[in-house]
């Protein structure tokens, strides 16, 4: 099945580990690239940079597990887990040594990835997503995180939070039919248990940092300089423990791959094109 929007991105669904998951393919080219979904959003976040990204990468973006349109497993609703997926989905569409790019959500997935499988991802791009220990959030993120359970939101509208969440997009016009596939994609209780992610974060993270040093993989780190939702202290605090790590911060909100897509877009070509320079943390600016 392929889902016509008025966009460059396709959408088509295929079954990944027993699950139904939506994804959008470019046209092949000698390089890979898997793009994993910004949450509350989808695969269609990256529709700004698409056409520049997929000049020369062939490019494979997938809502992940739970998130987007993508079916729900709760078992998969952890950073570990996620990155597990996350190598399946590579193997499921023959992408043997794949760049990896995954904002928000997809930061802590995709570090997992690259740990407990070394060599098999040939760089990262990734930011905006929790990594700090102890957390570093902030208070709507923090409140989700820390709420003794998840009985509080189940009463409240999905639409209605998910569209709190996207008035921190604020340089970029969201067309409306992608507003509408954020808002469509957490409908019913698809929101309320998307949360369980994050609220695994006290006892993933704490791993993660433990496997950091370990990581061979190089790793662009991108955050925003006036993020509310994730303080680019995430970022710098993974770019002190990378061996291989380069980090940027941008002068922008949580939603640097919409709001600065012009600039994400470059620093990611930049980044695949220049042979992933290992800089260490005194070059970042």
């Amino acid at each position: 099945m392929t889902t016509w929007l008025n966009t460059p991105i396709q959408m088509q669904f295929r079954v990944i580990d027993g699950l139904s998951v939506r994804f959008a393919e470019s046209a092949d080219r000698d390089d890979h690239a898997l793009l994993l979904s910004p949450w509350p959003e989808s695969l269609l976040a990256f529709e700004p940079m698409w056409a520049r990204l997929a000049e020369r990468t062939h490019l494979v973006a997938v809502d992940l597990p739970g998130f987007g349109h993508s079916q729900r497993r709760d078992a998969l609703l952890s950073p570990r887990a996620m990155g597990e997926f996350v190598i399946r989905a590579a193997d499921a569409f023959g992408l043997e040594h794949p760049h990896v790019i995954g904002p928000d959500i997809g930061t802590a997935a995709g570090l997992f990835a690259a740990a407990l499988h070394p060599g098999r991802l040939r760089s990262l791009v990734v930011g905006s997503g929790g990594a700090a220990v102890p957390l570093q959030l902030g208070s709507r993120l923090k409140d989700w995180v820390e709420a003794p359970d998840l009985d509080s939101f189940r009463s409240a509208d999905p639409r209605q939070i998910v569209a709190g969440a996207l008035t921190g997009i604020q340089q970029y016009a969201l067309p409306e039919a992608v507003r509408e596939d954020y808002l469509s994609s957490y409908e019913g209780d698809r929101m309320v248990e998307s949360m369980r992610y994050v609220r695994t974060y006290p006892a993933e993270l704490p791993v993660l940092r433990d496997l950091l040093p370990q990581i061979q993989t190089p790793v662009q780190i991108i955050a925003g300089r006036r993020d509310p939702a994730v303080p680019p202290v995430n970022a710098e605090f993974l770019h002190q423990r990378l061996p291989h790590s380069k980090l940027d911060i941008i002068d922008v909100g949580h939603f640097t791959w919409e709001d600065a897509a012009d600039q994400y877009a470059a620093l990611v070509t930049a980044w695949w094109d220049e042979g992933h320079p290992t800089a260490g943390p005194a070059a970042a600016r």
